[in-house]
């Protein structure tokens, strides 16, 4: 489970770019909660160039969540926003922000509409 999302924001670090993010700007922290242990991911998003750090600091958005939820949303299991919609993680800050990062994320199997680039390199 934790090699999938180290692997989903070593993948966006080395990225470095995200076409899909380049008019947004801002931070958001992934707070990963397992009991009473907290994992921290901090996505800094500058018109579209990305840095990942493994920091505890402020952020314009913050989102909790499960780490065996999040690893099914950053293979492809799971919407995050149908996660969110549920009452399955919590988004603290700029909501706005997490719309436009979900694009990031691969789309679930079966899912209709456009396909977000994550869910080219899920199949």
């Amino acid at each position: 489970m934790a090699d999938a999302i180290t692997r989903f924001f070593e993948d966006l670090n080395r990225r470095g770019f995200e076409p899909l993010l380049e008019k947004t700007t801002g931070t958001v922290r992934f707070d990963l909660h397992e009991g009473a242990r907290t994992t921290h991911w901090l996505l800094a998003i500058d018109r579209g160039r990305l840095r990942v750090d493994r920091e505890d600091r402020e952020a314009d958005t913050i989102i909790g969540i499960s780490p065996i939820l999040f690893e099914q949303v950053v293979t492809g299991r799971e919407d995050g926003i149908a996660a969110l919609l549920r009452g399955d993680l919590t988004v603290t800050g700029n909501t706005r922000l997490m719309v436009q990062v979900e694009r990031i994320f691969p789309s679930p199997p079966g899912s209709r509409g456009p396909q977000r680039v994550g869910a080219r390199e899920a199949s």
